[in-house]
């Protein structure tokens, strides 16, 4: 039964891939088109070469195939089993004994392979981001000298919180750094300095200012200093003027740090962390979005291609709301950021499940 199931099953599945394929490129070109009409203007106002923008866009495509993945599944799954159902194909299946459930397994397969690539898509899209928003000359310093009154997270996980910084100076003002650490071996301290001067040999030297170290909860040790050389402070002035990275030029791992970071500074973390898991929830959704195209394509018979067209566009516009809906949720606090970004792929799990109970196989 299985080597005579495995050419049904390679049907199946190209017909299923020669769909996917065609949705996933076609939703991000039809918005690169959107997006092009819409700001041209203002690249050529700011003098852009064609070749950078043309660049821009390539690199973006990555970025929109990840959003739109759970999408093109559907529409995948809603367009090749509605094409079987009106041929005839799935009631031939079921009178040789092969069930809907057996039937549509090949499309399943496809669905996590997609979720496989989806989650490598993560990953890749930051930095293809960050190249993009360079190459538009979207990503800018805040100020090309100063700056005040800001928060910055490094690399090594210390947070810096200064009144004033200045370029052309090589000085900070009101400066604090904080490091969390993990116990005695490995304390925690802050160090509090009304300036520091950088000079390009020695670093950064911070002067008249105190450091509190705390080994625990109940200690705090603090000494004076007239001047100190912070070897773990080694980001020259420019680097303190640069924005923050967005989540989206951020991966699971990097963004999982960047939020330990603003945590320690005070900042309300909660809208980053559904962001963070969104880059899991998302690609999962595919999987779980199928459940529902497969039993609802076997309807399509009657309303025809734009019956088919009607469902996975709906569909896709609820999952769209809801992933914005969720957001706000997550970060407004009524529920837990991580589950916020799973609530999309929970509700159209429980549909889909019921609706694949109830299909007749």
């Amino acid at each position: 039964m299985a080597r005579r199931l495995r050419p049904l099953d390679r049907y199946v599945l190209h017909e299923f891939w020669r769909v996917l394929i065609a949705t996933a490129l076609g939703f991000p070109l039809l918005v690169i088109i959107i997006d092009v009409s819409e700001k041209l203007d203002s690249y050529l106002a700011r003098e852009l070469p064609p070749v950078d923008i043309a660049l821009a866009y390539l690199f973006g495509i990555a970025d929109t195939m990840f959003l739109v993945l759970p999408a093109a599944v559907l529409f995948a799954t809603v367009f090749t089993i509605g094409n079987f159902t009106r041929h005839s194909e799935i009631t031939a299946a079921k009178a040789s004994g092969i069930s809907f459930h057996r039937f549509i397994a090949p499309i399943a397969v496809g669905a996590v392979g997609v979720t496989l690539f989806g989650l490598l898509l993560a990953e890749v899209v930051p930095p293809l981001n960050a190249r993009r928003l360079e190459l538009l000359q979207e990503k800018a310093f805040r100020n090309a000298d100063q700056r005040a009154n800001f928060a910055y997270a490094s690399e090594t996980g210390r947070v810096y919180r200064i009144s004033q910084a200045s370029v052309t100076g090589g000085t900070v003002e009101g400066i604090e750094i904080e490091r969390r650490g993990t116990g005695p071996d490995y304390p925690t301290y802050v160090i509090a300095a009304g300036t520091g001067e950088w000079a390009e040999s020695a670093g950064w030297v911070l002067r008249d200012g105190v450091v509190h170290l705390l080994p625990d909860s109940l200690s705090n040790l603090t000494f004076r200093f007239d001047s100190l050389r912070d070897a773990g402070f080694r980001e020259p002035p420019a680097s303190l003027m640069a924005n923050p990275k967005a989540p989206a030029e951020m991966g699971y791992r990097d963004l999982g740090r960047f939020i330990e970071a603003m945590e320690r500074s005070g900042t309300n973390v909660k809208k980053l962390r559904v962001e963070r898991m969104l880059k899991i929830a998302i690609p999962f959704t595919s999987v779980i979005i199928m459940l529902i195209g497969a039993p609802l394509a076997t309807s399509t018979q009657r309303g025809g291609t734009a019956y088919g067209i009607g469902i996975s566009l709906a569909i896709t516009v609820v999952f769209l709301m809801m992933i914005q809906l969720t957001q706000a949720i997550g970060a407004g606090g009524l529920v837990q950021p991580e589950l916020a970004a799973w609530m999309p792929g929970v509700f159209f799990g429980i549909i889909g499940s019921i609706l694949l109970y109830r299909v007749r196989t």
